[in-house]
């Protein structure tokens, strides 16, 4: 039993590289430049104002926000997960296939520095808006399911790596984790917001920095799916977990 689960791909490393894919897609090109957006939506009040506001007008809102999105791609989850469940007969193709998927992905991610049409900022303000209406649990789905095309490579990467999971808890903990590489700086950003406005203004300096960085850990973890050695990187991984006494993947 302990082994099977040691050697999940959606557990481990893998769990790592999902919080780090979650962050680059809040720091894409065609997010992170609307936060304040966002959260003025969520928050109901002007972006200019957001300085002035309370944070506990901003946090709360802010609080049912990602947890309307993280529950959309944790629902994913285990839809990826179920989906992969129903190829275990031939799980060494499915391997195959998802690790092709990742690389192609962050290939993308890769040409997308240099080729600019590839990473294209995303206007939906006229349905967030009319979503921003319903609240912010109703803003949240909105995002999540507007947003899917713009972040795409990271979400598709996680959940490639989701349907090898031998368990849909497995797949759904992957996607939780990757929602929290999105979450933590959006509320952040609610809770600091002219301090982390500045750092948006340095990412922004070194967005294709950010972005082939992001890519290339997407192809690391393709080559590492198709040679099968992720699965060796999660058996360690854990093994330090349970030295520590702070393993929480073996559920």
């Amino acid at each position: 039993m302990i082994a099977a689960l040691t050697s999940d791909p959606a557990s481990g490393v893998t769990v790592f590289a999902a919080v780090a894919a979650g962050a680059v897609s809040f720091l894409s090109p065609c997010v992170l430049p609307l936060v304040p957006g966002y959260l003025s939506t969520v928050a109901g009040v002007a972006p200019a104002d957001l300085r002035r506001t309370q944070k506990r007008r901003v946090l709360i809102p802010s609080l049912l926000f990602v947890a309307s999105f993280s529950a959309i791609f944790v629902i994913l989850g285990v839809g990826a997960s179920l989906f992969g469940s129903s190829f275990a007969a031939d799980r060494l193709v499915l391997d195959k296939i998802a690790a092709v998927v990742i690389i192609a992905l962050g290939v993308y991610f890769v040409l997308s520095t240099v080729v600019t049409r590839l990473n294209r900022e995303w206007h939906i303000d006229a349905l967030m808006e009319r979503a921003g209406r319903g609240g912010p649990l109703v803003t949240g789905a909105a995002f999540a399911l507007a947003w899917t095309p713009c972040i795409g490579p990271t979400l598709g990467a996680i959940l490639s790596a989701a349907a090898l999971s031998s368990s849909a808890l497995h797949g759904a903990v992957l996607l939780a984790f990757y929602s929290a590489g999105l979450a933590i700086p959006f509320l952040l950003t609610a809770l600091a917001f002219e301090q982390m406005t500045s750092v948006f203004t340095a990412v922004k300096r070194h967005y294709q920095v950010v972005i082939a960085a992001g890519g290339v850990v997407l192809i690391a973890m393709g080559v590492l799916v198709w040679s099968g050695e992720l699965f060796q990187l999660n058996i360690q991984a854990q093994q330090a977990l349970n030295g520590l006494g702070i393993n929480f993947f073996n559920i």
